[in-house]
């Protein structure tokens, strides 16, 4: 193989065309926003990095792997994208994903550790722990730097040799291009559409993806509450996660039950007032001094989630040469130099992908992202 067009530039396609660049491929970028857009799924200020995944080893180990090239590409640029502040999992019980994910952490060799509530309280500027069985802690997780993130995978990229289009992509028929709103034509050896929610739109009759509005708030904490002196956090079975202040936007509280449909092209709206009403709720139990803390800011942003939360990453059916790539589920993002090396190795004809990657029926699965909750 050597050619590429990839449409879509979030982190699943800038990915992508980072690993094919770097491994000498011809690679064209395609995206009808500039990469980081904020009405990506990928678009934002800061995503958790952890490798946590409850009982599941195949998603923690990708999990450790992403990590290591997230500092490759850092290397690269010589830019700081991941700032390593550490992951608290709020533990309700003792036989929950955060005691399943304390073993597989165990088997794969990756730091990890068991707190009692008291003695989490040193990690935070307060803490609530009444209602904890434990805290898992993760000393090397974190934050991503969302939008910078993509910006330089696909500057990494172009560095390269890759091709950056700015136009809108369609499949050509069941040959191996796409055409673009100005009427011209791309060939390569493969295409691949990593559109995130666009996916959902182009080719539903193949992939089921919900894409929903999840709403974001960002408290003023003052210096007290800033990354990285403040680790990232998480209460799976309360669904809802945060961060500390990173670089000045605010204390992030984001309640991470599914939320209404949103269409991919449809503007992303304000938040809705209950959002900011639970996530105040949820500071005044777990860190009071927060809790009536102004807003300094709010926003929504899009998820696309597979019925299982695993992500998609198949040949496009009746189009040779076309594969679909996506589905990341609230849980993506982290992944993305990892999946792009896994999806970059099957299609040079390296090991076969994931079985549960592929385009067949799924079924209601446990969720994989910062919720203990599915559709």
């Amino acid at each position: 193989m050597d050619s590429v067009v990839i449409v879509g530039a979030g982190v699943m396609g800038a990915s992508l065309a980072w690993w094919f660049a770097r491994e000498g491929t011809q690679v064209t970028l395609v995206d009808q926003f500039e990469p980081g857009d904020a009405r990506a799924s990928s678009g934002g200020e800061s995503r958790l990095i952890r490798c946590s995944h409850g009982a599941d080893p195949d998603y923690t180990a990708s999990a450790r792997r992403a990590r290591e090239l997230w500092r490759e590409v850092e290397a690269e640029a010589g830019t700081e994208l991941m700032v390593e502040c550490g992951m608290a999992w709020f533990a309700h019980r003792e036989d929950g994903w955060e005691s399943e994910s304390i073993t597989t952490l165990g088997r794969q060799g990756i730091p990890a550790q068991r707190l009692e509530p008291e003695a989490a309280m040193k990690l935070f500027p307060a803490l609530g722990v009444g209602d904890l069985a434990f805290v898992l802690y993760e000393p090397e997780a974190g934050v991503l730097r969302a939008e910078r993130a993509v910006r330089t995978l696909a500057g990494q990229a172009v560095a390269h040799g890759a091709r950056l289009e700015r136009a809108v992509a369609r499949c050509d028929g069941d040959t191996s291009s796409v055409v673009l709103d100005d009427g011209r034509r791309l060939e390569a050896d493969k295409v691949v559409w990593a559109c995130g929610p666009w996916l959902a739109e182009q080719f539903g009759e193949h992939v089921s993806l919900r894409i929903t509005r999840q709403d974001l708030c960002f408290f003023d904490g003052g210096p007290a509450w800033a990354a990285p002196g403040v680790p990232g956090w998480v209460d799976f079975d309360l669904a809802i996660y945060g961060t500390g202040d990173l670089d000045g936007h605010g204390v992030k509280a984001a309640p991470d039950a599914e939320g209404p449909e949103l269409a991919a092209s449809a503007a992303l709206p304000g938040i809705d007032p209950a959002s900011e009403r639970a996530a105040r709720d949820y500071l005044a139990l777990r860190f009071p001094p927060l809790a009536q803390a102004p807003l300094r800011s709010s926003r929504a942003c899009r998820y696309e989630l597979s019925t299982n939360g695993h992500f998609v990453a198949a040949p496009l059916p009746g189009r040779a040469g076309h594969w679909l790539i996506g589905g990341g589920s609230g849980h993506g993002f982290k992944h993305g130099p990892a999946l792009a090396e896994q999806v970059g190795r099957a299609l040079r004809g390296g090991p076969p992908l994931p079985s549960h990657f592929a385009l067949t029926e799924r079924g209601p699965g446990r969720s994989l992202r910062t919720a203990g909750s599915t559709f």
